[in-house]
Protein backbone atom coordinates (compact mmCIF):
# COMPACT_ATOMS: atom_id res chain seq x y z
CA UNK A 1 0.00 0.00 0.00
CA UNK A 2 1.79 3.44 -1.01
CA UNK A 3 1.68 6.26 1.64
CA UNK A 4 -0.67 8.44 2.07
CA UNK A 5 0.54 11.61 0.76
CA UNK A 6 -0.24 15.00 2.55
CA UNK A 7 0.39 18.90 2.25
CA UNK A 8 0.87 20.31 6.02
CA UNK A 9 0.75 24.08 5.48
CA UNK A 10 2.08 25.70 9.33
CA UNK A 11 0.67 28.80 10.56
CA UNK A 12 2.67 31.27 13.09
CA UNK A 13 2.12 29.61 16.21
CA UNK A 14 4.47 26.72 14.64
CA UNK A 15 7.46 29.21 14.14
CA UNK A 16 7.19 31.88 16.58
CA UNK A 17 7.79 35.57 15.87
CA UNK A 18 11.59 36.16 16.43
CA UNK A 19 14.47 34.28 15.88
CA UNK A 20 15.17 32.73 19.44
CA UNK A 21 10.91 31.74 19.88
CA UNK A 22 11.17 29.81 16.62
CA UNK A 23 13.97 28.02 17.70
CA UNK A 24 11.83 26.59 20.04
CA UNK A 25 8.73 26.73 18.36
CA UNK A 26 10.11 24.22 15.74
CA UNK A 27 11.26 21.69 18.37
CA UNK A 28 7.61 21.56 19.28
CA UNK A 29 6.29 21.72 15.42
CA UNK A 30 9.13 19.03 14.92
CA UNK A 31 7.33 16.47 16.72
CA UNK A 32 3.76 16.60 15.48
CA UNK A 33 5.14 16.25 11.89
CA UNK A 34 7.31 13.32 13.12
CA UNK A 35 4.34 12.51 14.74
CA UNK A 36 2.77 12.21 11.03
CA UNK A 37 5.62 10.42 9.39
CA UNK A 38 5.94 7.58 11.77
CA UNK A 39 2.20 7.52 10.77
CA UNK A 40 3.38 6.70 7.09
CA UNK A 41 2.44 9.71 5.74
CA UNK A 42 4.57 11.48 3.30
CA UNK A 43 4.68 15.24 4.13
CA UNK A 44 5.22 18.00 2.00
CA UNK A 45 5.59 20.89 4.45
CA UNK A 46 4.70 24.94 3.64
CA UNK A 47 4.59 27.85 6.30
CA UNK A 48 3.77 31.12 7.39
CA UNK A 49 6.71 33.76 6.93
CA UNK A 50 4.87 36.77 7.86
CA UNK A 51 6.95 37.74 10.98
CA UNK A 52 10.30 36.89 9.56
CA UNK A 53 10.06 38.54 6.18
CA UNK A 54 8.96 41.63 8.40
CA UNK A 55 11.91 41.50 10.20
CA UNK A 56 14.27 40.74 7.66
CA UNK A 57 12.65 43.73 5.98
CA UNK A 58 13.11 46.18 8.70
CA UNK A 59 16.95 45.04 9.31
CA UNK A 60 17.85 45.94 5.87
CA UNK A 61 15.87 48.91 5.32
CA UNK A 62 18.22 49.59 8.73
CA UNK A 63 21.18 48.75 7.11
CA UNK A 64 20.29 51.07 4.19
CA UNK A 65 19.80 53.96 6.54
CA UNK A 66 23.17 53.27 8.41
CA UNK A 67 25.18 52.37 5.78
CA UNK A 68 24.13 54.48 2.10
CA UNK A 69 26.27 52.65 0.04
CA UNK A 70 23.82 49.51 0.70
CA UNK A 71 21.43 48.71 -1.30
CA UNK A 72 17.69 48.13 0.04
CA UNK A 73 16.64 44.91 -0.48
CA UNK A 74 13.39 44.22 -2.37
CA UNK A 75 10.82 42.01 -0.89
CA UNK A 76 11.49 39.22 -3.43
CA UNK A 77 15.17 38.93 -1.95
CA UNK A 78 14.03 39.37 1.83
CA UNK A 79 11.27 36.46 1.14
CA UNK A 80 13.73 34.47 0.21
CA UNK A 81 16.20 34.96 3.13
CA UNK A 82 12.91 34.02 4.92
CA UNK A 83 12.61 31.19 3.36
CA UNK A 84 15.90 29.86 3.75
CA UNK A 85 16.31 30.30 7.14
CA UNK A 86 12.86 29.43 8.29
CA UNK A 87 13.55 25.84 6.30
CA UNK A 88 16.66 25.51 8.02
CA UNK A 89 15.09 25.18 11.28
CA UNK A 90 12.60 23.20 10.25
CA UNK A 91 14.50 20.89 8.56
CA UNK A 92 17.28 20.54 11.03
CA UNK A 93 14.46 20.01 14.33
CA UNK A 94 12.52 17.51 12.38
CA UNK A 95 16.05 15.86 11.13
CA UNK A 96 16.79 15.23 14.59
CA UNK A 97 13.35 14.38 15.79
CA UNK A 98 13.24 11.64 13.16
CA UNK A 99 16.58 10.20 14.17
CA UNK A 100 15.85 10.56 17.39
CA UNK A 101 12.95 7.60 16.97
CA UNK A 102 15.71 5.80 14.36
CA UNK A 103 13.60 7.13 11.54
CA UNK A 104 16.35 7.92 8.51
CA UNK A 105 14.43 10.10 6.32
CA UNK A 106 16.10 13.07 4.11
CA UNK A 107 14.42 16.70 4.27
CA UNK A 108 15.29 19.39 2.24
CA UNK A 109 13.90 22.34 1.79
CA UNK A 110 13.52 24.37 -1.54
CA UNK A 111 13.93 27.94 -2.32
CA UNK A 112 10.34 28.56 -4.30
CA UNK A 113 9.42 30.65 -6.55
CA UNK A 114 5.62 31.60 -7.59
CA UNK A 115 4.54 33.59 -10.76
CA UNK A 116 1.62 35.85 -10.07
CA UNK A 117 -0.36 38.20 -12.38
CA UNK A 118 0.70 41.66 -12.61
CA UNK A 119 -2.21 42.82 -13.36
CA UNK A 120 -4.07 41.25 -10.09
CA UNK A 121 -6.26 43.54 -8.67
CA UNK A 122 -4.55 43.18 -5.20
CA UNK A 123 -1.25 45.31 -7.06
CA UNK A 124 -3.93 48.38 -6.76
CA UNK A 125 -4.92 47.45 -3.32
CA UNK A 126 -2.39 46.42 -0.99
CA UNK A 127 -3.20 44.60 2.49
CA UNK A 128 -0.24 43.03 3.67
CA UNK A 129 1.29 45.08 6.50
CA UNK A 130 5.23 44.98 6.63
CA UNK A 131 8.54 46.90 8.20
CA UNK A 132 8.77 49.52 10.93
CA UNK A 133 6.86 52.53 11.56
CA UNK A 134 8.48 55.48 9.87
CA UNK A 135 8.21 59.10 9.93
CA UNK A 136 6.31 61.33 7.53
CA UNK A 137 9.60 62.35 5.83
CA UNK A 138 10.37 58.25 5.38
CA UNK A 139 6.84 57.18 4.39
CA UNK A 140 7.10 60.55 1.63
CA UNK A 141 9.98 58.91 0.22
CA UNK A 142 8.49 55.44 -0.04
CA UNK A 143 6.01 57.14 -2.00
CA UNK A 144 8.04 58.47 -4.28
CA UNK A 145 9.52 55.36 -4.99
CA UNK A 146 6.33 54.19 -5.99
CA UNK A 147 5.67 52.39 -2.56
CA UNK A 148 2.27 51.85 -0.78
CA UNK A 149 1.94 53.46 3.06
CA UNK A 150 -0.62 53.47 5.44
CA UNK A 151 -0.71 55.72 8.16
CA UNK A 152 -1.20 54.96 11.99
CA UNK A 153 -1.84 57.85 14.20
CA UNK A 154 0.28 57.95 16.91
CA UNK A 155 2.50 55.95 15.75
CA UNK A 156 3.95 57.03 12.19
CA UNK A 157 3.74 55.14 8.76
CA UNK A 158 3.83 51.43 7.46
CA UNK A 159 4.61 50.10 4.36
CA UNK A 160 1.93 48.18 2.85
CA UNK A 161 2.49 45.47 0.38
CA UNK A 162 0.17 43.22 -2.13
CA UNK A 163 -1.05 39.91 -1.50
CA UNK A 164 -1.71 38.50 -5.05
CA UNK A 165 -3.09 35.10 -6.41
CA UNK A 166 -0.25 32.46 -7.00
CA UNK A 167 -0.44 31.38 -10.43
CA UNK A 168 2.19 28.69 -10.43
CA UNK A 169 4.94 26.86 -8.85
CA UNK A 170 7.91 27.40 -10.98
CA UNK A 171 9.96 24.66 -8.87
CA UNK A 172 6.98 22.05 -8.89
CA UNK A 173 8.76 19.12 -10.40
CA UNK A 174 11.43 19.64 -7.68
CA UNK A 175 9.15 19.31 -5.21
CA UNK A 176 7.54 16.46 -7.19
CA UNK A 177 10.53 14.65 -7.65
CA UNK A 178 11.64 14.67 -3.75
CA UNK A 179 7.84 13.99 -3.05
CA UNK A 180 8.17 10.83 -5.03
CA UNK A 181 11.35 9.22 -3.97
CA UNK A 182 9.75 9.80 -0.09
CA UNK A 183 11.84 12.93 1.15
CA UNK A 184 10.17 15.46 3.23
CA UNK A 185 9.80 18.37 1.29
CA UNK A 186 9.52 21.96 2.86
CA UNK A 187 8.35 24.29 -0.35
CA UNK A 188 6.67 27.52 -1.18
CA UNK A 189 7.61 29.40 2.23
CA UNK A 190 5.92 32.06 3.53
CA UNK A 191 3.41 31.53 -0.03
CA UNK A 192 6.41 31.49 -2.45
CA UNK A 193 8.94 34.53 -3.63
CA UNK A 194 6.49 36.36 -5.73
CA UNK A 195 8.03 36.80 -9.81
CA UNK A 196 6.42 37.75 -12.51
CA UNK A 197 7.36 36.17 -16.15
CA UNK A 198 9.10 38.52 -18.45
CA UNK A 199 9.71 36.50 -21.75
CA UNK A 200 12.03 33.42 -20.57
CA UNK A 201 13.04 35.96 -17.22
CA UNK A 202 11.46 35.94 -13.85
CA UNK A 203 11.45 39.26 -12.10
CA UNK A 204 10.74 39.14 -7.93
CA UNK A 205 7.57 41.39 -7.59
CA UNK A 206 6.86 43.54 -4.65
CA UNK A 207 4.38 41.77 -2.77
CA UNK A 208 3.70 38.74 -0.53
CA UNK A 209 1.51 35.54 -1.15
CA UNK A 210 -1.03 34.31 1.08
CA UNK A 211 0.68 31.17 2.60
CA UNK A 212 -2.81 29.04 2.92
CA UNK A 213 -3.57 30.43 -0.94
CA UNK A 214 -0.18 28.41 -1.82
CA UNK A 215 -0.91 25.61 -0.09
CA UNK A 216 -4.02 24.76 -1.46
CA UNK A 217 -2.01 24.88 -4.88
CA UNK A 218 0.50 23.06 -3.74
CA UNK A 219 -1.59 20.49 -2.48
CA UNK A 220 -3.47 20.53 -5.81
CA UNK A 221 -0.54 20.04 -7.74
CA UNK A 222 0.75 17.46 -6.19
CA UNK A 223 -2.61 15.24 -6.38
CA UNK A 224 -2.29 15.28 -2.38
CA UNK A 225 -4.52 12.93 -0.62
CA UNK A 226 -5.09 15.59 2.01
CA UNK A 227 -4.41 19.57 2.98
CA UNK A 228 -3.73 19.80 6.83
CA UNK A 229 -3.94 23.16 7.53
CA UNK A 230 -2.59 23.97 11.17
CA UNK A 231 -3.36 27.15 12.65
CA UNK A 232 -3.89 28.57 16.15
CA UNK A 233 -7.84 27.04 16.46
CA UNK A 234 -8.96 23.57 16.98
CA UNK A 235 -11.51 23.61 14.40
CA UNK A 236 -13.34 26.01 12.51
CA UNK A 237 -16.19 27.73 13.99
CA UNK A 238 -19.71 28.58 13.56
CA UNK A 239 -20.16 32.29 15.16
CA UNK A 240 -16.55 32.19 16.37
CA UNK A 241 -16.05 34.87 18.51
CA UNK A 242 -19.49 35.33 20.14
CA UNK A 243 -21.44 33.34 22.80
CA UNK A 244 -23.03 31.16 20.06
CA UNK A 245 -19.28 30.07 18.99
CA UNK A 246 -19.75 26.33 18.25
CA UNK A 247 -17.51 23.56 16.14
CA UNK A 248 -17.79 22.98 13.10
CA UNK A 249 -16.41 19.35 13.11
CA UNK A 250 -17.09 18.91 9.30
CA UNK A 251 -18.38 20.53 6.11
CA UNK A 252 -18.72 19.70 2.23
CA UNK A 253 -17.20 21.78 -0.76
CA UNK A 254 -20.58 22.89 -1.72
CA UNK A 255 -21.05 24.29 1.80
CA UNK A 256 -17.69 25.95 2.23
CA UNK A 257 -18.56 27.59 -0.96
CA UNK A 258 -21.79 29.05 0.30
CA UNK A 259 -20.23 30.55 3.51
CA UNK A 260 -17.62 31.84 1.40
CA UNK A 261 -20.03 33.87 -0.61
CA UNK A 262 -21.84 34.87 2.30
CA UNK A 263 -18.77 36.15 3.95
CA UNK A 264 -19.28 33.93 7.13
CA UNK A 265 -15.18 34.09 7.59
CA UNK A 266 -13.00 36.70 8.60
CA UNK A 267 -9.99 37.69 5.86
CA UNK A 268 -6.95 37.38 6.77
CA UNK A 269 -7.94 34.61 9.15
CA UNK A 270 -10.25 31.59 8.17
CA UNK A 271 -10.96 33.00 4.75
CA UNK A 272 -7.62 32.35 2.89
CA UNK A 273 -7.96 28.65 4.89
CA UNK A 274 -11.83 27.79 3.36
CA UNK A 275 -10.24 29.45 -0.01
CA UNK A 276 -7.50 26.79 0.30
CA UNK A 277 -9.59 24.13 0.45
CA UNK A 278 -11.66 25.03 -2.49
CA UNK A 279 -8.50 25.20 -4.88
CA UNK A 280 -7.04 22.06 -3.42
CA UNK A 281 -10.43 19.58 -3.56
CA UNK A 282 -11.72 21.37 -7.07
CA UNK A 283 -8.56 19.62 -8.58
CA UNK A 284 -8.85 16.88 -6.18
CA UNK A 285 -12.14 15.65 -5.54
CA UNK A 286 -11.20 12.96 -3.90
CA UNK A 287 -9.65 14.79 -1.14
CA UNK A 288 -9.67 15.63 2.56
CA UNK A 289 -8.68 18.92 4.11
CA UNK A 290 -8.39 18.94 7.99
CA UNK A 291 -8.32 21.76 10.14
CA UNK A 292 -7.04 21.83 12.93
CA UNK A 293 -4.32 23.43 15.94
CA UNK A 294 -0.91 22.06 16.42
CA UNK A 295 -1.36 20.72 20.02
CA UNK A 296 -4.73 18.94 18.57
CA UNK A 297 -3.35 17.21 15.21
CA UNK A 298 -2.92 13.73 16.77
CA UNK A 299 -6.27 14.44 17.65
CA UNK A 300 -7.74 15.28 14.70
CA UNK A 301 -6.23 12.72 12.84
CA UNK A 302 -8.51 9.98 15.00
CA UNK A 303 -11.50 12.07 14.45
CA UNK A 304 -11.87 13.78 18.04
CA UNK A 305 -10.84 17.07 17.12
CA UNK A 306 -10.66 19.39 13.91
CA UNK A 307 -13.18 20.29 10.66
CA UNK A 308 -12.66 18.48 7.92
CA UNK A 309 -14.00 19.47 4.45
CA UNK A 310 -14.42 16.96 1.43
CA UNK A 311 -16.78 17.02 -1.67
Amino acid sequence: MSKKKVVVSLGHDALGYTTGAQKDAVRVTARALADLVEADYQLTITHSNGPQVSMIHKAMTELRRVYTDYTPAPMCVCSAMSQGYVGYDIQNALRGELLGRGISRPVSTILTQVTVDPYDDAFYEPTKVIGRYMAREDAEMEIKKGNYVREYPGKGFRRVVAAPKPIDIVEIEAIRTLAEADQVVIACGGGGIPVIEQQRALKGASAVIEKDSIAGLLAAELGSDELIILTGVECVYRDFGTDRQTPIPSMTLGEVREAVAEGRFEAGTMLPKMEAAVTYLEKVPGGRVLITSMARVKDALMGRAGTVITV
